[in-house]
Order: structure tokens, then C-alpha cells, then sequence
């Protein structure tokens, strides 16, 4: 058992709980010499229904998601890291996350932020931050927000 990480995934979306994960992501891969890798899931499910009228839409969200990996790959370097990698995948990121990504790339670790969810609708549909806790087989991070920032 290695007490080392090096493959570190860390799963944004722009929120300020992402934010904050990809924070932390940047001081663990730093100690630790580690491959960063930036990891946006644009959530098919989400938009396949608007799609049928609106054919630009997944267009939209891949720019987006790239366009947002892309700011945090100019953080991560300007902070000292060398290897950073973009990954932009369609799917659902309950199962991305925390199954098929970190098996591509072996991963040892999973950083998110905590979810944004309210009550109701951690109930309804579930956060993906607890489904990838449940889920992982490798070591998770949960970050969350400071009070002074929610």
C-alpha cells in the first residue's frame, strides 16, 4: 500500500464546491509530484430532450467544459504542476466518475466538492459526490465549501 498519490482525478463543473476541489487537488498533486487530471462529465441526460429542438446545445457544453478545463490547466501551471491533463467525456457522472475514468488511467484518487444539493433533492436524485464515495475503488476526497465562502 502506497502512501503516495499519483494519479489524482479531480471532478469540476464550475460550481464553487468544484472550485474549492480543484484547490486542494493542486496542493495534493504538488506534495505528492502527481498527474493532475481535470475531469469535466457532460451529463447527456441533462440536455437529450432540449437536443431534439436545439442541435447546438451539445456543442455548447463541450465548449464549455473544455473552455473550463482549460482555466484551471493555466492555474494548476501557473501554481508549479507539469503534468495536467484534460479530460472531457458524455455520460453520466455517477458512473464516469467514480468507475470508468479512474480505470483508464488508474487512478489512486478522487477529489470533489461536497454537493450543492438541498435535502430534497439529495433524495430525489442523489449527489454525485455520495455516489462516487460509494462507488470508488480507489481513495476519495470530499471538499467542502468554507462557511464563509457558501
Amino acid at each position: 500500500m502506497s502512501l503516495v498519490y499519483n494519479q489524482i482525478i479531480v471532478a469540476v463543473d464550475g460550481s464553487k464546491e468544484s472550485e474549492w476541489a480543484f484547490k486542494k487537488a493542486v496542493a495534493i498533486a504538488k506534495r505528492n509530484d502527481a498527474n493532475l487530471n481535470l475531469v469535466n462529465i457532460i451529463d447527456t441526460r441533462s440536455y437529450s430532450a432540449v437536443e431534439a429542438y436545439d442541435r447546438s446545445i451539445a456543442e455548447r457544453a463541450q465548449s464549455y467544459a473544455v473552455d473550463l478545463l482549460e482555466g484551471y490547466k493555466e492555474q494548476a501551471v501557473a501554481a508549479g504542476l507539469t503534468h495536467i491533463n484534460v479530460i472531457v467525456e458524455y455520460g453520466s457522472p455517477k458512473t464516469m466518475i467514480p468507475r470508468e475514468i479512474p480505470k483508464k488511467i488508474e487512478a489512486d484518487l478522487i477529489i470533489c466538492g461536497a454537493t450543492g444539493l438541498n435535502p430534497v433533492e439529495r433524495f430525489l436524485i442523489g449527489s454525485v459526490s455520495e455516489n462516487i464515495v460509494r462507488s470508488a475503488k480507489c481513495d476519495v476526497l470530499v471538499v467542502r465549501t468554507p462557511e464563509d465562502e457558501a
